[in-house]
């Protein structure tokens, strides 16, 4: 575990490690990774920019040669890109009424508890732009998972799989991902130089109004948290997109020769062998509905790929294995994706 923390650290994992100098409260990235469980799976890697990561892709393998006597080897090179990566920052500020401190002894902890809603929306909007984010569109934000892999001429075309569902017949469409997350793959950035991206910052105390103008006094806390994603490799992500949530049956009908849970447990291992080599964490991810009907699939004995056990103290429901994560940020309203012809 501690080999796997050191090449594939998560956010804890960063955290944990932090010298007494820039260390955050430990509570508060587990209140991140309660409503947040991405988090328990993604790698974090220092951006080698403050507020941009640049790297190099590899877009072709270069070519060997089979030698024989008397006769060279011609050179060859491997084709690669550069690619720039930019990190958003979300920002948050805490207020929390002084008196109401004072009456449970000024302790941090209450403190911290009181501003848990400010923790838990910035986790939540985090994890929407990790999602949906699009800087083409939102140049505050960093670049998400769907707005690299929602263009049929693009070349992670290759791993968006259609589930075929249409929102002409039911209007409830959702994707499920699948990432392999690694230092070569796909990974979250945090600005070089700081704990994790996170920084949290007691501003002290000062007056406030109430809706009828009268004044008090509040504690205010900034929070601030600095990220962004970087796909190295394109190939380590795979879409399952148009799932229609209406077509999703829990028991099998046996007038049917196949039944669309079939499909979607059919489609979650097509999506698993469009991994190249699996290494690294690897997940599922999908909303609460999705995930809902794969839970209600384990009692059937047909369904051996899909299983529930504890792990850290949390249940997780697994398919061949690989954890199957709820993301609420993951809607059941996109529009549909067309495949390509």
């Amino acid at each position: 575990m501690a080999v796997i923390s050191t090449l594939y650290p998560t956010l804890a994992d960063i955290v944990s490690r932090a010298d007494a100098s820039g260390r955050i409260d430990t509570s508060i990235v587990e209140m991140l990774t309660e409503t947040n469980e991405m988090l328990d799976d993604m790698v974090f890697l220092p951006a080698n920019g403050v507020t941009e990561h640049v790297t190099t892709v590899r877009v072709g393998l270069p070519s060997a040669t089979w030698r024989k006597l008397n006769y060279g080897v011609k050179p060859s090179k491997s084709k690669t890109k550069k690619i720039k990566d930019s990190l958003g920052s979300l920002e948050a500020l805490a207020r929390v009424d002084k008196a109401l401190v004072d009456l449970n002894g000024n302790t941090e902890s209450f403190r911290l508890s009181e501003e848990s809603a400010f923790i838990e929306a910035m986790t939540q909007q985090m994890q929407q732009a990790v999602i949906y984010g699009d800087s083409s569109i939102d140049p505050e934000k960093f670049m998400g998972l769907q707005a690299r892999f929602n263009d049929k001429s693009a070349e992670t075309a290759a791993n968006v799989i259609d589930a075929g569902g249409t929102t002409a017949r039911s209007g409830k469409l959702a994707s499920m991902y699948l990432v392999c997350w690694g230092p070569r793959t796909v990974f979250g950035l945090y600005p070089k130089g700081s704990t994790a991206g996170l920084s949290m910052r007691d501003l002290g105390e000062e007056p406030a109004l109430d809706d009828d103008g009268g004044e008090y006094r509040v504690l205010k806390t900034h929070y601030k948290w600095n990220m962004g994603l970087c796909v190295r490799d394109w190939r380590y992500i795979v879409r399952i997109a148009n799932i229609d949530l209406e077509n999703l049956k829990i028991k099998p009908d046996p007038d049917k020769e196949d039944t669309d849970g079939k499909v979607l447990i059919d489609l979650m291992t097509e999506a698993l062998e469009k991994i190249p080599h699996p290494t690294g964490r690897m997940a599922f991810y999908c909303n609460k509905d999705v995930r809902t009907f794969l839970r209600k699939q384990i009692r059937y004995a047909a369904n051996v790929n899909i299983t529930m056990s504890e792990v850290a103290g949390k249940e997780v429901v697994s398919f061949d294995g690989v954890p199957v994560r709820r993301v609420d940020a993951l809607a059941n309203t996109e529009k549909r994706y067309t495949p390509p012809s």
